[in-house]
């Protein structure tokens, strides 16, 4: 395996945290990443990188899957990647997209391990997770936590609703500050997700999510309050009937406490009676 230290080494960079650059460089912990996929059966045929840097973790990916595609945003790491894993490249087993996650066209993965650039990992992580595919991504701390809360704990809310809506998700690692080069300000942890289907059925998952994402902004104040104050964000045309129509004990606990199945039971019931059909 490729040394983290010796690739920053030859790639003649330190990383800059005003870029969002934090390289992980800690031998254990790139070990321990492409398991997380391997261990929960994920189909490692072809592992899509995002955030690639000098390629320690790739390194490590082309050990367990068939082909990796890595997509660096970094012309200069990209083309030092590009030097680096000639070899691989030639090979066939690695593909180096140079680009912003977020606009290039991604490939047809069949799972991700990424240690995603903090600043855009929540954009990230949302355009993964409709795609269905079982990931194993590195956030800060506290946005892993809120990816995985439970119903009623300090940390769930509207991320831990829409993550959960896709997959099934569990922070299987905290890695400390001194596994990056440079050390980031903040704790970092290991996301996994397992797609599956939600327990519960909804009409129209856009309308779900921006519900959810409504009532969370007003999670002090009980449903009934947060469904009237929020119908700019949902789009009700007419929240007082969602509000009658409801249960009068859901409408009087607060977000925080609501379950994904119960909020989905609510969404389909706003989007009967709240929503007036555009009739043209």
């Amino acid at each position: 395996m490729r040394d983290p230290d010796g690739l920053l080494a030859r790639a003649g960079v330190s990383g800059d945290p005003n870029r969002d650059q934090h390289f992980l460089v800690d031998d254990r912990v790139l070990d321990r990443l492409p398991s997380y996929a391997v261990d929960a059966g994920a189909d490692c045929s072809h592992v899509l990188e995002i955030g690639a840097g000098t390629g320690a973790l790739t390194d490590r990916l082309l050990g367990v899957a068939d082909r990796v595609t890595a997509i660096e945003r970094d012309p200069e790491l990209a083309a030092f990647l590009r030097e680096e894993f000639a070899a691989e490249i030639d090979a066939g087993d690695l593909v180096v997209v140079e680009g912003d996650a977020l606009d290039v066209d991604l490939p047809e993965f069949t799972a991700s391990v990424s240690n995603l650039p903090y600043g855009a990992s929540s954009e990230i992580a949302f355009r993964l997770l409709p795609l269905g595919k079982p990931l194993v991504l590195m956030f800060q701390t506290e946005f892993a936590e809120r990816m995985a809360a439970a119903p009623g704990s300090d940390e769930y809310g509207r991320l831990s609703v829409s993550a959960g809506h896709y997959a099934e998700v569990e922070v299987v690692e905290t890695v400390p500050k001194e596994a990056f080069s440079p050390p980031p300000a903040v704790e970092s942890a290991v996301v996994r997700t397992t797609p599956r289907e939600p327990e519960y059925e909804v009409e129209d998952d856009e309308f779900f999510l921006r519900f959810v994402k409504a009532l969370f902004t007003q999670r002090r104040k009980t449903m009934r309050n947060a469904v009237r104050n929020t119908a700019h964000i949902s789009g009700l045309d007419d929240p007082d009937a969602v509000v009658e129509a409801a249960d009068e004990s859901l409408m009087s606990r607060r977000a925080g406490t609501v379950t994904p199945a119960e909020f989905a039971a609510l969404a389909t019931l706003a989007a009967d009676v709240g929503v007036v059909e555009d009739a043209g």
